[in-house]
């Protein structure tokens, strides 16, 4: 069995015998993968991959050569005519140089990777979200919106396919917006476990489509008992003794020294979902060496010196007798321990070299004399015209590289960055071909953080720590370069994009600083960041139209609330439920294109209604006050409230009267629509922009469930800053109730009934969900709604608020103290609510979180709205739930009574529904 090799010792073999961790499948997979540890709740072990030139510098054929050879079996697989009609879609920022070399192995395949930078000016054409991700972690930017628009196959490239959850939530997001027949899976290793492989074909089947999966090796990850916890212990214990030793830990003398980088929260932009689980394998083949350019010519030999494509081992890290590193794991800024220089550059800087803090000893600017309007990357899509370009460059580009290089140079490493991965690997393939006895490796920098060991039987021996660089949009944090420390590299060129080249990156404590710490001689090459030209906005009306009130639209009184949407009470636009389901469910509808059918309360659930209305209206009113006080103390002392149609409208209303009763303030109040999947209504902010400070205006609604309209809608405003640079509105919304723990603002994180959620439009101005169809929803148009003139008689809008109201005076002195208390308090989000869904949405096999609804709100949406499956009910929970258990009963859905819950409840949504699903006959509710 090929072994990934460090001195003769298998990198995996330090964790494998202190946890117990074992790696079963094809022979070749302990030979390109090793072990390292991460502080993580789920998983203590991190694979890490010997080719995909992340982690561990390697050769760049190789790294090169592996990811061509999967696009070959993917064209063999597709065949020539359907592989020039496909796409390639690569994953940030791990898989971005990987899925662009299958991109090139594919042969004319268009390339788009997603992106974690928002770009100005750039419109986003899709989101997705790695399954334990606390944040969009994937924007969709191409330049060209039709990238991804037809028929062809769509490729997706990621470095390692675990449990399939990220790319089965990508091909859903995808297949709602741009449905196609045909979606091929890519990656170095399928490590999926039996139970998830069979959930692939599953999926296919639910939507309609063929899914394959192309991978270079296939096996799985064999853990004992307990060894989440064990490897917790283990990280805790290096963490500390690095801690105790001032950032150096000691050991004994046989053993290994730690470092880890800072804890989660500390501002570290952790690489969600994966964490640089970056696992890599397969031979290396069909690199296009000597004249071959990619794709052209027939497998060539990508191995230098005997150094086998497949076996995948990382170079020797200490040559002539200079071991990796001198027995500590290495970090930067401590004990630096600086090699000394080894020869000079053969010319002098050729780019600019200011005389400030940007200039460091031993770092020469190189200008690449990048050609003008050829993408640095696929981050806005890179088509065959562009590699034609970049082929063509690549040799004069190269040459300029080569000249720069100190003279007696025999080991040299090329660094790129996070996402530039590719641009960094073409040009160190290309070195390694023309620089004669010159040997180069190439990796990357990242944003994941990785425990360090210094022993030749794990993957990270040394770890290089400095700030992010490039500005990023979720804010400062450390950024890390591994095991090039003490690798003994004469030189290093570090390749970054010009959106990156900041103060930062030549600071004292910067990159260049790093590394000029650990090698001789640094060059810095810069290439420019592509952004499309400017787009074409939409023609958009001179005005857009004023909000609608009431009575004309919605039955709260016209000073209550603004409606910036259009009125749509004259289309049809019901469907049963179970119809709904159904379409939506398998991807032939979205759920903001129909509305279903609003239901008749009986009389029985209308006493249910009073009666909780009448326990629950002094506690409703303290928590709204409570709210409306953080917001004025917070937020704006003359806020703008706008409110999430619909959930969101009469707690807007709420608090706009509490700000009335006890502040004597006229707050402005809006309703506007957001839908998941699609975004905030633009329209409704550029009005709001033009009418007030966008910095004015607070986001309202009803309660946080697992937290999905918090993430689309800061994802949303990122992309409404970008496409019409509109700045100031803030996304933190402010809701009654917060038991998901996933935002800053609220009057409560309990989980209790709120009884605006027990009825649909009767308890919100008779106003509908709110809809977004394109053929009646155009570009200048505001999101539409219907206003159910004909249930008046049903109607309790105005009463739900009323009599809460009433209760204000008598919380005055409950609302000072639970708003001092929270202002003074902890209220970081926590996300355990999302946590929850997740493990819920496993352990149920259910494998989606949207089908699963957690809270008293959320939950009765489901039985109102959608076709459930179960309810999971809090072991004694009581009168909360009374409405709940009455229609669960109604729609023949069991509730089952769970122990540990961090909600009072849970709705759980078939996750392959059919009219005839288990547990939901689709009978309307008749209650």
């Amino acid at each position: 069995m090929n072994k990934a090799v460090n001195d003769g010792v298998w990198s995996g073999s330090w964790v494998a015998e202190r946890l117990g961790v074992r790696l079963e499948g094809d022979d070749e997979l302990t030979g390109m993968l090793g072990l390292a540890l991460r502080r993580n709740p789920k998983r203590a072990h991190l694979l890490v991959s010997n080719v995909l030139g992340k982690h561990v510098p390697q050769s760049p054929s190789v790294v090169y050569g592996a990811g061509f050879a999967l696009g070959r079996r993917v064209r063999e697989l597709l065949g020539a005519e359907e592989a020039a009609r496909a796409v390639v879609l690569g994953y940030a920022e791990t898989a971005t140089g990987l899925g662009h070399s299958v991109a090139d192995g594919v042969g004319l395949a268009p390339y788009l990777h997603s992106t974690r930078r928002p770009v100005a000016g750039v419109a986003r054409a899709g989101g997705f979200e790695e399954s334990h991700s606390h944040a969009t972690s994937h924007l969709l930017l191409p330049e060209d919106p039709a990238l991804l628009v037809g028929d062809g196959p769509l490729v997706l490239v990621d470095d390692e396919f675990s449990t399939g959850n990220t790319v089965l939530n990508t091909v859903r997001d995808l297949h709602e917006r741009y449905p196609r027949r045909r979606y091929v899976v890519v990656a170095l290793v399928d490590m999926r476990s039996a139970a998830d492989a069979g959930r692939l074909a599953e999926f296919a089947g639910e939507i309609g489509a063929r899914v394959d999966l192309v991978a270079a090796a296939t096996g799985t990850v064999r853990l004992p008992e307990g060894v989440l916890e064990k490897g917790q212990e283990l990280v805790a214990r290096y963490e500390a003794e690095s801690a105790g030793a001032g950032g150096l830990s000691s050991a004994a003398p046989s053993g290994p020294v730690a470092q880890f980088p800072a804890p989660p929260n500390s501002g570290v932009a952790a690489e969600t979902g994966r964490e640089g689980n970056a696992p890599g394998s397969g031979p290396a083949a069909e690199a296009g060496r000597e004249g071959n350019t990619p794709g052209s010519g027939p497998a060539a030999e990508v191995g230098r010196e005997g150094n086998a494509p497949g076996s995948g081992p990382a170079a020797e890290a200490g040559r002539e007798g200079n071991p990796p590193s001198s027995g500590l794991a290495i970090e930067a800024g401590q004990e630096s321990n600086p090699l000394g220089a080894r020869g000079t550059a053969r010319s002098a800087p050729t780019g600019p070299q200011p005389e400030d803090e940007r200039t460091h000893p031993h770092v020469t600017q190189v200008d690449l004399h990048w050609p003008p309007g050829l993408p640095d990357g696929g981050r806005h899509g890179f088509t065959p015209a562009h590699r034609t370009h970049l082929e063509d460059a690549l040799p004069a580009m190269t040459a300029r590289l080569a000249e720069a290089l100190p003279a007696d140079a025999r080991s040299v490493l090329v660094l790129g960055f996070e996402e530039l991965m590719y641009a960094p690997l073409r040009l160190a393939r290309e070195l390694e071909q023309v620089a004669e006895g010159v040997e180069v490796r190439y990796s990357t920098t990242t944003r994941s953080p990785v425990l360090a060991v210094d022993d030749p039987g794990y993957a990270i021996r040394t770890r290089l720590v400095f700030p992010a660089h490039d500005t990023p949009a979720d804010g400062p944090g450390e950024r890390y370069a591994y095991n090039v420390a003490g690798a003994g590299f004469d030189a290093v060129i570090a390749v970054v994009d010009s959106v990156a080249d900041t103060p930062e990156l030549h600071a004292p404590d910067g990159l260049l600083a790093r590394l000029s710490a650990h090698a001789p001689q640094v060059l810095l090459a810069v290439v420019p960041s592509y952004v499309p030209g400017p787009l074409a906005l939409p023609e958009r009306h001179p005005m857009l139209p004023e909000p609608l009130r009431g009575p004309a639209f919605s039955s709260y009184a016209p000073e209550e609330v603004g409606w910036l949407l259009q009125d749509l009470s004259d289309v049809t636009l019901e469907a049963p439920t179970e119809e709904r389901e159904e379409a939506i469910q398998s991807g032939g509808a979205h759920y903001a294109e129909s509305l279903p059918v609003e239901y008749q309360p009986s009389e029985q659930y209308q006493e249910l209604f009073q009666t909780a209305l009448a326990e629950s209206a002094a506690r409703l009113a303290q928590a709204a006050g409570a709210v409306t006080e953080i917001v004025l103390a917070e937020r704006s002392p003359r806020p703008v409230l706008v409110s999430l149609a619909r959930a969101g409208t009469p707690v807007g209303v709420l608090m706009r009267r509490w700000a009335q009763f006890r502040h004597g303030l006229e707050l402005p109040h809006y309703a506007v629509s957001i839908v998941r999947g699609r975004g905030i209504d633009a329209n409704a902010l550029r009005w709001l922009a033009a009418h007030h400070d966008p910095r004015d205006v607070v986001f309202v609604d009803g309660w946080t469930g697992k937290g999905a309209i918090t993430r689309e809608l800061t994802a949303a405003i990122r992309e409404f800053e970008a496409s019409d640079g509109i700045t100031g509105f803030d996304p933190e919304i402010a809701v009654l109730a917060d038991p998901g723990s996933c935002v800053r603002t609220y009057g409560t994180r309990e989980d209790y009934l709120i009884p605006s959620a027990c009825l649909n439009s009767t308890v919100s101005g008779l106003i509908s969900r709110t809809v977004l169809r394109a053929d009646l929803v155009g570009p200048n148009d505001y999101h539409g709604a219907k206003f159910y003139r004909e249930l008046a008689g049903a109607d309790v809008s105005v009463a739900f608020l009323d009599a809460v109201s009433a209760r204000f005076a008598e919380v005055v002195d409950a609302v000072d103290a639970t708003a001092k208390e929270l202002l003074s308090g902890d209220r970081e989000p926590t996300w355990e609510g999302w946590a929850a869904v997740e493990r819920i949405s496993e352990e149920y096999g259910i494998h989606d979180v949207n089908l699963v609804k957690p809270g008293v709100g959320e939950t009765t949406r489901v039985l109102l709205r959608r076709v459930p499956w179960k309810i999971l009910a809090r072991a004694g929970a009581g009168a909360d739930l009374d409405h709940v258990r009455l229609l669960a009963e109604q729609r023949g859905v069991p509730v089952e009574e769970v122990a540990e819950l961090p909600y009072t409840c849970v709705g759980l949504i078939h996750p392959k529904y059919t009219r005839g699903a288990t547990g939901a006959d689709g009978r309307a509710v008749n209650l």
